[in-house]
């Protein structure tokens, strides 16, 4: 009998596990693999709720989070909890996600045990190791540790094969966010997020989400502009779960709090969020995962970045870039409230990040790569 593959997944964070949850149930719907599931819970609440949504059960659970933990601590606690699980589970490849922090870690601890890493979601970049921060310096150490590459569009391949990493260690997949969206999606038993009764179904109904940390130092400016759409003509209504970070948070709160219009609620879970998204007429966010979703649903994206790592939405007309500042963000929303033809060119555009199929490809590459067989069709849009 064939010997098993024996095959790791490593995340920790809320985007990481809702991208990587496809590959877990490919994983583990394969009768020749071995799976293992490692957690970090760098984020230990929002990991927790998800991991039930999934119906995803960890081998391993390193419990790092800590109360107002920094970069250095989630790194240094990751790096130490996985020595002993790489060891005990003997994974002949661990696979990571994106550009988290408990990623990056991951991947430095596997290659300490000379063990072969899979990084997933691959070759994303800005043109500024800055921003966003600390996410696109995670992501090229991740690539430069990893030695198989599954990026989600041709572009990211492009990126990986400008620093010089080998054609035949990439395979373009399409983005497993996709899978996880869409599978969510069709469930009919997700609950509508609090206090969304409220909301005016006739009205317009704005999604908001931000928390990034170089938009921190932005957080006012930002507020006041969700301020002003509020009071469009259209009379467009806000919907924000509001990310508890003391940089966020209170701004929020005293800016938009009570406003008429506005419902600010803590954040909300994953499939919570697909009902959000679904009902919404657009989103506003500087999120990198809601760049890729809500166009699954025809939903258009107003970005609160002045750089985006998903280039390919704004060519191919999901996104608008509109940066952090008042007036631009003011001016894109009010474009797509009152511009019938902008709203419903970016609605039909094609999401250029996949088909639902993503984290097949993730699988049957391996099995080609370490196994040998034939290898997937990369993902063409």
């Amino acid at each position: 009998m064939e010997e098993k593959l024996r095959v790791m997944t490593v995340f920790g964070t809320r985007p990481d596990t809702i991208k990587m949850a496809p590959v877990v149930h490919a994983l583990a719907a394969d009768p020749l693999v071995d799976d293992f599931v490692c957690v970090t819970a760098q984020h230990r609440q929002m990991l927790d709720d998800l991991l039930t949504l999934f119906s995803i059960e960890p081998d391993y659970d390193l419990d790092v989070m800590t109360e107002d933990q920094t970069l250095t601590e989630i790194t240094t606690r990751v790096l130490a909890g996985m020595e002993p699980a790489l060891q005990d589970a003997r994974p002949d490849v661990v696979l990571v996600h994106g550009d988290t922090t408990t990623s990056t870690s991951a991947a430095l601890a596997a290659f300490y045990q000379q063990i072969p890493v899979g990084h997933v979601e691959a070759g994303l970049r800005t043109t500024d190791r800055w921003l966003p921060y600390p996410e696109e310096m995670n992501r090229r150490l991740t690539g430069t540790i990893a030695s198989y590459h599954f990026a989600p569009t041709e572009l990211a391949a492009d990126h990986l094969r400008a620093e010089n990493v080998a054609s035949d260690d990439i395979v373009v997949t399409g983005n497993t966010v996709i899978d996880a969206f869409l599978e969510t999606a069709a469930r009919r038993d997700l609950p509508l997020p609090p206090r969304w009764r409220e909301l005016d179904r006739k009205r317009p109904i704005v999604l908001i989400t931000a928390h990034r940390r170089e938009n921190h130092a932005h957080m006012r400016e930002m507020c006041e502009a969700m301020r002003e759409i509020v009071a469009l003509p259209q009379r467009p209504q806000l919907f924000w779960p509001v990310h508890p970070s003391p940089r966020v948070a209170p701004i929020a709160h005293e800016i938009l709090g009570g406003a008429d219009g506005v419902v600010l609620v803590d954040p909300i879970d994953y499939g919570q969020m697909v009902v959000a998204v679904r009902e919404s007429t657009f989103v506003l966010t500087d999120s990198g995962g809601l760049q890729e979703e809500a166009p699954c649903l025809g939903k258009p994206v107003v970005v609160m970045r002045h750089e985006t790592e998903r280039p390919e939405g704004v060519a191919a007309g999901t996104l608008l870039l509109a940066g952090n500042k008042r007036k631009r963000i003011v001016e894109a929303s009010t474009a797509l409230l009152g511009d019938s033809e902008l709203y419903a060119r970016m609605s039909r555009a094609v999401n250029p990040y996949g088909d639902g199929r993503a984290a097949l490809r993730v699988v049957s590459w391996l099995h080609a790569r370490l196994r040998g067989g034939e290898y997937p069709p990369p993902y063409r849009p």
